[in-house]
């Protein structure tokens, strides 16, 4: 038999495996392991999203828009107002030294800066998940 018949034929006996006898067994094992794994994450899903959705409802509902003076609350309250007016104050100084004085951005509250930020999150996110799409 010359090299040249001899390649073939022992890629035609190794081009498929031989059944094993217990096949049957070893795919109904698989099967019932990957069916118990999901069943335990899907109750563990659930549980979380369950004590999940009880939290947020309990934040929800306990929510108090007036804190008084001295609770933390007021105090974090008015920490972030002095942080947010300084921040408003450095950045403004900012723009006038570029010559962008003019720009006014006290006109936008503070739940529109946190949109407009969330928006710009989301569109550097998608960029970033485009890129690493493209690349792989």
């Amino acid at each position: 038999m010359s090299a040249d018949e001899f390649d073939p034929a022992i890629e035609r006996l190794f081009a498929r495996t031989p059944p094993m006898p217990d096949a049957a067994l070893f795919t109904a094992d698989v099967e019932s392991r990957l069916q118990r794994g999901s069943r335990i994450r899907y109750a563990v899903l659930g549980a979380a999203g369950v004590v999940g959705g009880a939290v947020a409802a309990r934040e929800v509902l306990t929510i108090r828009f007036t804190p008084e003076s001295g609770e933390p609350a007021a105090v974090v309250g008015h920490g972030l107002q002095a942080a947010s007016l300084n921040a408003q104050t450095a950045l403004q100084g900012g723009l006038d030294q570029l010559g962008m004085g003019s720009l006014d951005l006290g006109s936008m509250g503070g739940m529109q800066m946190f949109w407009v930020a969330a928006a710009a999150l989301i569109a550097v996110a998608s960029i970033g998940l485009m890129r690493l799409s493209q690349e792989v």
